[in-house]
């Protein structure tokens, strides 16, 4: 359950396999691994060893992924961090972390230097930057180049040792950091090697953030099986496209927003020509974009609902894409699954309740944190907080958060349902509806949009369309706005908390 042993073991058996592409640069498995040991020693060199945290505010880089897999290699703790967070909430996730190191990139560096006074854990030599030089910073490339590429000591980890800290994204609340194992990571591997039908000849290519947790839905099954990595510094329709076809991409993970963008180019049918498996991950894939990701080429998209604490992960297969187009799946092998109400009461199949679970990728806890371990995790089973129910045949069918939900003159308004009939409108890109403060009903609901490119609709008009079409009057939304973009973490997924917050100045909310 070491999984800092997997790059060790794919240079040994596959040493001049293709491993891993990023811009103009094409490594081996050899090469890989012989640059993770380099890292690893330069770290180690400087004392960071066994449990020690390291913060990586780093963009989609080649030495962000060497330093993940270097960071297993020592025993060491990864703590990625989002390079959009900023001033006092950077600050607070790295103190909280207890991070001895910190690794960042050029353009980042003053917002480290604004906060570094703060992060007393961190000593001055400790302070790495991977493009450049700055003074207080050490440079990562010499500091690596000047390592020895030979494996480092080992490391006398345990399958129940942390590998790394990922902070929530902080879109329901403070961000906390969610401890995940050798052994949970592990089984990432193991189980999503086998549920995307992943081997040695598999081409992944990944344009997502690799601090955002479903990354690792794609990297770490890559690393288990051996396959090619493609890693591009950010995703832009273009070049994303451009790179599937070049490297004859076969799997592939991206968020609903992302294939929504892609899904408005004509060139998006061809790039799939050598697919095999296109995840959707990070919030439900509307109804929409399923039955024409269907029609561009069937039987290759699959779609993942969990949490990055794990527990409650369920995959839509892509055999059953279509069988059960708006489920969102079933657990995973050796894992279980429960609907209750608020009093915690075992609720049949079709009623609507929290979605509860338990599997081998769930967190032993929170960082630090046991008060919010024990709310989450309770008799063994992880509250989701989502709401849901399961159908006849065990299969999920998410409803929406509970945070999310609008009580609107006491009647429960799902989001979700709203969203699903506002991206049906031909102009529609995307659309995020929310509780905004209703005189009459105390909520009421709001769809922000954002439009195709080169499509212009009237707020009015797509209001009354809106309204034309829910299915009860309670769905109705108040009032439309179009934006030109959402608010977005590192996932891509979309910080409603930010777009509802100027609704609620001044009031009581929910936010």
């Amino acid at each position: 359950m070491d999984i800092g042993s997997l790059p060790t073991r794919n240079a040994r058996h596959w040493p001049d396999r293709l491993a891993l592409v990023f811009e103009d640069r094409r490594l081996t498995w050899r090469d890989l691994n012989a640059r993770i040991n380099q890292a690893a020693n330069a770290l180690r060199q400087a004392g960071v060893g066994r449990g020690d945290a390291v913060a990586l505010l780093l963009p989609n880089s080649l030495e962000l992924v060497e330093l993940y897999w270097a960071l297993a290699k020592l025993g060491a703790v990864a703590v990625p961090l989002s390079p959009l967070l900023r001033g006092p909430t950077l600050e607070t996730l790295i103190r909280d972390s207890d991070a001895v190191a910190l690794v960042t990139a050029h353009h980042l560096a003053p917002e480290v230097i604004r906060i570094r006074a703060g992060l007393g854990s961190i000593p001055g030599h400790r302070f790495y930057l991977i493009d450049g030089t700055e003074p207080g910073f050490a440079d990562y490339r010499a500091a690596t180049a000047a390592a020895l590429a030979a494996e480092p000591p080992p490391s006398g980890i345990t399958a129940q040792d942390p590998c790394q800290i990922i902070y929530s994204s902080g879109t329901t609340g403070d961000p906390k950091g969610i401890i995940h194992t050798h052994r949970m990571r592990a089984y990432y591997g193991i189980n999503f090697s086998r549920t995307w039908r992943m081997a040695g000849n598999s081409v992944v290519l990944q344009a997502g953030s690799l601090v955002f947790n479903g990354s690792m839905l794609m990297t770490l099954p890559w690393m288990y099986t051996g396959a090619r990595l493609v890693v591009q510094r950010k995703f832009e329709p273009a070049g994303y496209l451009a790179a599937a076809v070049q490297e004859r991409v076969t799997h592939a993970m991206l968020v609903p927003s992302q294939i929504g963008s892609l899904l408005g180019h004509a060139e998006f049918g061809a790039a799939l020509a050598t697919f095999e498996t296109l995840l959707s991950v990070g919030a439900p894939l509307p109804l929409q974009h399923k039955q024409r990701l269907s029609g561009l080429k069937p039987g290759i998209c699959c779609e993942l609902y969990g949490l990055t604490e794990g527990g409650s992960t369920t995959v839509l297969d892509r055999n059953d894409f279509l069988r059960k187009p708006g489920s969102v799946g079933v657990p995973l092998p050796l894992a279980e699954m429960k609907i209750v109400d608020d009093e915690g009461q075992v609720l049949p199949p079709g009623a609507i309740g929290e979605i509860c679970g338990r599997n081998a990728l769930m967190m032993p806890g929170y960082h630090k944190r046991p008060d919010l371990t024990a709310r989450a995790v309770r008799d063994g089973w992880l509250h989701t907080g989502d709401v849901g129910y399961l159908d006849e045949d065990g299969f999920l069918f998410l409803v929406d958060r509970k945070k999310d939900m609008i009580i609107s003159g006491g009647v429960n308004v799902y989001p979700k349902d709203i969203e699903e009939i506002v991206t049906a409108h031909p102009a529609v890109q995307e659309a995020a509806v929310f509780g905004v403060p209703d005189p009459r009903w105390g909520e009421a609901p709001h769809c922000a949009v954002i439009l195709k490119p080169g499509k212009i609709e009237d707020p009015a008009a797509l209001q009354r369309w809106i309204n034309a079409r829910v299915g009860a009057a309670y769905q109705r939304v108040r009032d439309v706005s179009i934006r030109d973009e959402f608010p977005r973490n590192a996932a891509g997924k979309t910080l409603k908390r930010e777009l509802r917050a100027p609704f609620w100045e001044g009031r009581e909310s929910r936010i």
